[in-house]
């Protein structure tokens, strides 16, 4: 969920008249990224897509939410829905915190996605429904808890470091250049606000399992206990769906090897694009 990228310029912007035969493609980042974060699969799609890179609340330059009411997945559904209805149908593909958005707005409005491809979306409480006790969810919940209680007093930086280390190993911020901390220190307070939706939040097993557009679930082989159990439990409430380990990636697989995740990506795209003139 952490950031290896700076700030978008913006949501790339949806062409007014598009050809026919064009789909398009709607990206949604992690926690502490940016629309920026695929800007590789954006190029590679875009010759055949329109693509339509989304920056989240509080991240790029997306305004932080700030209303008195606690945020809400379907608040974020709220910035990718004008997108998918202009196009009339989408493909969504999400990464980590995207990626729980994702598999929301396809429970909520299946009629809008024509296929859904995830890496690690961050389903905490499909975890903890299944397994209130289990050490998967235990050990996410104290690092989330850890990050509050320092963003509480003032320890951005610890927190950040806590963030970034729980995702992708120890002493992996200080591994991070100056350049690349600085807007994950600028999204903290919105990664705890997003940590809070799906903590809340949950995906109805039933809406999963009904899901019938084209589906593909990625997760590394290197990951954390709590994404690889989400991993787990999204193959066996999805059956339907394509599910790939991949080797020798962790949660932010597709940063690290953005070449070999977008290689699946993109094959994904291509197999399903054009078989149906809209979602199943």
């Amino acid at each position: 969920m952490m950031n290896l990228h700076p700030p978008s310029s913006g949501p790339l912007a949806l062409p007014c008249a598009r050809p026919a035969e064009r789909q398009t493609v709607v990206l949604l980042h992690a926690s502490a990224s940016s629309g920026r974060q695929w800007d590789a699969l954006g190029e590679r799609l875009r010759p055949r897509f329109d693509v339509v890179a989304i920056d989240l609340h509080g991240h790029g330059h997306q305004e932080a939410w700030a209303d008195d009411r606690a945020m809400s997945l379907d608040d974020e559904a709220s910035l990718v829905l004008p997108v998918l209805k202009r196009a009339g149908a989408a493909h969504l593909i999400g990464h980590s915190y995207g990626g729980a958005v994702a598999m929301h707005v396809a429970c909520r409005h299946p009629h809008l996605v024509r296929s859904l491809a995830v890496y690690e979306p961050v389903l905490f409480r499909l975890l903890a429904d299944h397994e209130p006790q289990g050490t998967a969810i235990r050990a996410g919940l104290e690092a989330f808890s850890l990050i509050g209680f320092l963003m509480d007093g003032g320890c951005t930086t610890e927190a950040a470091r806590t963030f970034v280390d729980y995702w992708s190993g120890p002493h992996a911020w200080d591994s991070l250049p100056p350049q690349l901390q600085r807007p994950v220190l600028a999204s903290m307070a919105s990664v705890c606000q997003q940590f809070h939706v799906v903590c809340d939040e949950s995906l109805p097993s039933e809406r999963l399992a009904g899901l019938t557009m084209a589906s593909l679930c990625l997760s590394g082989s290197r990951t954390t206990a709590a994404t690889a159990r989400i991993a787990q439990l999204l193959q066996a409430l999805m059956p339907a769906a394509q599910h790939l380990q991949l080797p020798g990636m962790g949660h932010m697989g597709p940063v690290t090897h953005a070449a070999a995740v977008n290689d699946q990506l993109a094959a994904f795209l291509d197999l399903h694009a054009h078989s149906a003139c809209g979602p199943r």
